[in-house]
């Protein structure tokens, strides 16, 4: 029973899945059409977007392959796996596809590949936060090598227990979190593991 001169409150229930479902009128309705628009507006929230940043954890036996960074402006002279970001109108697994084929000169199928991990990766000092995405590969075709040696210098296997030093930030927690089977972290959140 609500307190007089208070609005009821609309009632919370969970469904199956865990998501809340509002049921019930969760306030008066207001008094005029202008100032129900006006309520309607400060209750809107656009979904969020991020990019999506695309990377193949290739291993064999105990290392796996990384590319030293060159020509991109963004870490060069650091390791990382071979990567690239999602584009307009390709799904997460088609685009997995063509990095490692622009990348790497090898053929996968999309069927091989699986999600080993994903970082959300935030920077405090621009506020972007990007979505990072790690697939393994069952199998594919070809043999790596540096098919774009504009923003690639070398590529070498690692020790999967002796990283580089300089090695890109979520690149390595990735790869940690991997040989512990977690499937999922954060980087630069405030709550970040």
């Amino acid at each position: 029973m609500p307190l007089p001169g208070t609005r009821p409150r609309a009632h919370v229930s969970r469904s199956q899945n865990g998501s809340s479902c509002t049921r019930g009128p969760a306030l008066r309705p207001a008094r005029s059409t202008a100032l129900r628009h006006r309520h309607v507006e400060k209750e809107k929230v656009s979904p969020h977007r991020s990019v999506i940043g695309l990377h193949l954890v290739l291993v064999q036996g105990d290392r796996v392959l990384l590319g030293l960074r060159a020509g991109t402006a963004w870490c060069d002279g650091w390791w990382h796996v071979p990567a690239g970001h999602l584009e307009e109108g390709e799904s997460f697994l088609a685009g997995m596809v063509r990095e490692a084929r622009e990348e790497l000169g090898i053929a996968l199928e999309e069927a091989d590949l699986v999600v080993a991990h994903t970082v959300h990766d935030y920077d405090p000092k621009t506020r972007e936060s990007r979505l990072q995405v790690f697939f393994t590969a069952n199998q594919y075709a070809g043999r790596p090598h540096v098919a774009e040696p504009d923003k690639c210098a070398e590529l070498q296997w690692w020790l999967l227990s002796a990283l580089p030093e300089k090695l890109v930030r979520y690149t390595r927690q990735a790869l940690i979190c991997i040989r512990r089977g977690q499937s999922a972290s954060t980087v630069g959140w405030p709550d970040a593991c």
